[in-house]
């Protein structure tokens, strides 16, 4: 009898044993599961590239997760912004892709990226000119939507920005727009603004930049209103300083000083060489 006691006690350790060592490799593996998914990264950086003497600013809009019908009282969508006027300027964006807000789990669904330039400065401000590029983040797109990320972590998308001048008011001050279009790496540029698109499981961790380069050569806004001439461009005369759009109508003799920001009078754009006396 005593000799049947042991045999059974012997058989049940073993398995309690395994039932013990099951239950803590059960432990380790959800306790591993659990910090995997709270180590994952709920952000991703944006570094502009920009010319010197450029900056931006940007927003982040989201909208209510995948299968969520709730939210944000009063608003169809939530911005964070980066780099107001008023807000202290960083060089690079860490951009989260989910929040909740007001209890409503939300996702990022786009940023927009205002590329800024300066124009011109004096003694009371600067100049500013913008113009904008963007890209979308979408829970899932078609492999060809998709920007692709390096082995390094970065995602690079590109543009070219262009100065377009014209004259302003009846001194004919010169001011300028700045148009921005999307370019591939190889440097063909097309028709619309920079835009790249990603899925939110692509960016946790990773890096968005965007490069912009700045087009060698200014260019008149509005035709047949300058003349090229060696150094740069004449302003066409018009009827007068009082007309604003003066165009040429093929008169190439009769030209108008302008005015720089700085209030230097001008005949030729953008060397302005010379000053003249005979202000407008």
């Amino acid at each position: 009898m005593n000799d049947r006691k042991e045999f059974n006690r012997r058989q049940t350790l073993p398995r309690i044993k395994r039932a013990l060592f099951a239950s803590t490799l059960g432990g380790v593996l959800a306790l591993t599961s659990g910090c995997s998914a709270v180590d994952k990264p709920n952000s991703f950086t944006f570094i502009p590239d920009f010319p010197p003497d450029f900056k931006y600013e940007l927003k982040a809009i989201y909208l209510p997760a995948a299968g969520e019908t709730c939210r944000v009282p009063g608003k169809p969508d939530f911005w964070v912004s980066f780099n107001k006027p008023t807000m202290e300027y960083v060089s690079t964006a860490e951009i989260e892709l989910y929040k909740t807000v007001s209890d409503c789990p939300l996702a990022l669904n786009k940023v927009e990226i205002k590329i800024i330039g300066v124009i011109g400065r004096d003694e009371k401000r600067e100049y500013l000119g913008y113009d904008y590029a963007s890209f979308a983040v979408r829970p899932e797109l078609l492999e060809r939507q998709m920007g692709s990320i390096d082995d390094d972590g970065t995602e690079r998308f590109f543009g070219e920005c262009q100065w377009l001048f014209r004259t302003i008011g009846p001194k004919r001050y010169i001011t300028k727009i700045l148009t921005c279009k999307k370019m591939d790496p190889q440097g063909n540029v097309g028709r619309s603004r920079p835009f790249a698109a990603y899925t939110l499981a692509q960016l946790p961790g990773k890096t968005v930049k965007l490069r912009i380069k700045l087009a060698a050569d200014e260019q008149p806004y509005m035709g047949d209103t300058w003349v090229k001439v060696p150094g740069g461009w004449k302003r066409c005369m018009g009827k007068g300083f009082e007309d604003q759009h003066a165009f040429c109508y093929g008169n190439h003799n009769d030209f108008s000083t302008f005015r720089m920001v700085d209030e230097r009078i001008c005949t030729i754009y953008p060397s302005c060489t010379d000053s003249k006396d005979d202000a407008p």
